[in-house]
């Protein structure tokens, strides 16, 4: 099998790193390995290819991929690829979810602490050598606790289900929501459709935003849904950026009819620095760092190399996606 390697990104992270075909080529001789600097010259490659990994592919490009048989994509989200004619297609096409779940869930619950705490507030008065005690107890919403706070959780996959292990050991009240609620509730205490978002907002303190990119979650944060929340709430995302209709939000937290929000993703990134969520005192914002982690890629090694013995053996692979519904 010919394993073709092209996972490039302006962030040198998310880059596969040099040692990664190599090593590669040592524990499975039996294949052939080439790996790709940037996309320049896949289009000359990806003809011999019977696997490739990378973040995204071109409909044009796999138009020349007569040979692939299987994508695995070192992201979570796999929006980028289901294009109709990769949809149609044999082609398997696997995802990271798993190896950066555990990473973005502590991300999350980091974030959701930070609010709660009001940090922001504290580090903006310590920039400014302010004593704020007074103002950090008084001010609307104070600092409070997280145990016994109910936090609904939007996408109970392998992101949502970490983060709920981790709520619970607080012992907070999960509420989760999903595409499909019969899957279970992986540990939550209760669990909704997403078209029964009418009766969870309503009572969460915390919303968190987990769920893939489709087409029934693409700006699933607009204004109505935003408008169920309680005042003295939170909106995290950890999510994607266009989960959330912006302009609906930056409305809601002009106007202070939520509490504040914790965003990591955007529709544009970088975050263009017109953006208004830059001048907000009750916004936190992480520059899409919630998978960062110094272990990432002994961690996406130790998948790709798993399914690679699975895909010689005829076994399952790890991070399989469903093409219909796209995650």
């Amino acid at each position: 099998m010919h394993v073709l390697i092209v996972v490039h990104h302006p962030f040198d992270l998310w880059c596969a790193p040099e040692w990664l075909a190599p090593r590669l080529r040592e524990k499975f001789p039996q294949h052939t390995f080439e790996q790709l600097k940037d996309y320049n010259g896949i289009e000359e490659n990806i003809g011999k290819a019977n696997a490739l990994i990378a973040w995204s592919i071109r409909p044009d490009q796999f138009v020349l991929a007569k040979k692939l048989k299987w994508i695995h994509s070192p992201a979570a989200a796999v929006h980028q690829l289901m294009f109709p004619e990769m949809v149609a297609s044999r082609v398997m096409v696997t995802n990271a979810r798993e190896i950066h779940a555990p990473v973005v869930a502590e991300h999350a619950l980091s974030v959701m602490l930070a609010l709660a705490k009001r940090l922001p507030s504290a580090v903006l008065m310590q920039s400014r050598k302010h004593w704020g005690q007074r103002e950090m107890l008084e001010n609307v919403p104070p600092v409070r606790e997280v145990r016994g706070a109910t936090v609904c959780v939007i996408g109970m996959g392998s992101i949502g289900r970490e983060f709920t292990c981790r709520a619970k050991a607080m012992e907070m009240k999960v509420i989760g929501v999903r595409h499909e609620p019969k899957k279970g509730n992986e540990g939550a205490d209760e669990i909704y459709g997403l078209d029964e978002l009418h009766k969870v907002l309503p009572r969460a303190d915390y919303v968190l935003l987990s769920v893939p990119l489709t087409r029934a979650t693409h700006k699933l944060m607009n204004a109505e849904h935003i408008s169920w929340m309680k005042k003295d709430s939170y909106l995290i995302n950890v999510g994607r950026g266009p989960l959330i209709e912006d302009k609906a939000l930056i409305s809601a937290l002009r106007e202070n009819r939520i509490a504040g929000a914790a965003l990591d993703t955007f529709d544009e990134e970088p975050l263009p620095e017109s953006s208004s969520y830059w001048g907000m005192e009750n916004v936190l914002i992480t520059p899409h760092i919630a998978a960062v982690t110094h272990r990432l890629w002994e961690r996406h090694w130790e998948q790709i190399t798993e399914n690679l013995r699975r895909y010689d053996a005829g076994e399952p692979l790890l991070g399989a996606v469903d093409k219909s519904k796209g995650y």
